[in-house]
């Protein structure tokens, strides 16, 4: 726990985000704590917080929640490794890689249910990649196409991406340039079959609510 403690507060971090960091034992525990973050809903424009950045502000979209699990695991003494997702028409995604034995698992930040957590029962990263292609939509239609290879935050100084006070599009755009692996055909993606019309209303839910939508709801009620 010294030693770790040690790691925290050589990464930039005050005692007090170490000690929050460490008490999550577990890559469970730390997707716990990434889900009970709200949702940033980048009321000011589009970010990317750090991992100090997170902890002050509560909130975390994506990469700003993977940033924050890849750090805790590293506390932990695991590899600090993300894994880029890139879509059709459509946003990336950023989840955090871990294994436990042979499997790799997937902590991951996301408004929606459908881009979650991923038990660690994976035997490749494209078995893990692939799990998402029927989830990863736009409306009615899946986009997923191509992961990236495992991102080493440990080959990022901390400064870039842990302690940063400015957004972190850099690590970002780093991240995004990486080598990524195409998972399906050009013919595969004409014949996936959109999603149908309950399986779109279920996508539109979503755990943390915009202020901006709340205001016309309750608008609309007065």
């Amino acid at each position: 726990m010294t030693t770790r403690f040690a790691l925290g507060q050589r990464l930039g971090l005050t005692r007090a985000q170490t000690d929050l960091l460490l008490r999550l034992r577990t890559p469970e525990r730390i997707q716990d704590f990434i889900t009970s973050l709200s949702i940033n809903h980048e009321l000011n424009g589009d970010s990317c917080l750090s991992v100090v950045g997170v902890l002050d502000h509560r909130h975390a979209h994506c990469i700003e929640g993977a940033f924050v699990a890849a750090c805790a695991l590293w506390l932990q003494g695991e590899p600090p490794l993300l894994m880029d997702f890139h879509a059709e028409g459509d946003d990336d995604h950023v989840v955090t890689l871990f294994k436990r034995g042979d499997c790799w698992g997937a902590i991951s930040k996301s408004n929606h249910v459908w881009l979650r957590w991923r038990d660690p029962v994976y035997r490749t990263l494209r078995e893990l990649a692939i799990s998402y292609i029927h989830e990863y939509v736009n409306e009615s239609k899946k986009t997923l196409r191509a992961y990236s290879r495992p991102f080493d935050l440990r080959r990022v100084a901390p400064e870039r991406w842990i302690t940063n006070p400015e957004p972190c599009w850099d690590v970002a755009e780093e991240l995004d340039g990486i080598r990524h692996y195409r998972l399906i055909s050009k013919a595969q993606a004409r014949r996936l079959r959109d999603r149908d019309d309950f399986e779109q209303h279920l996508g539109r839910q979503v755990e943390f609510i915009s202020p901006k939508k709340r205001g016309a709801r309750a608008a609309a009620r007065s």
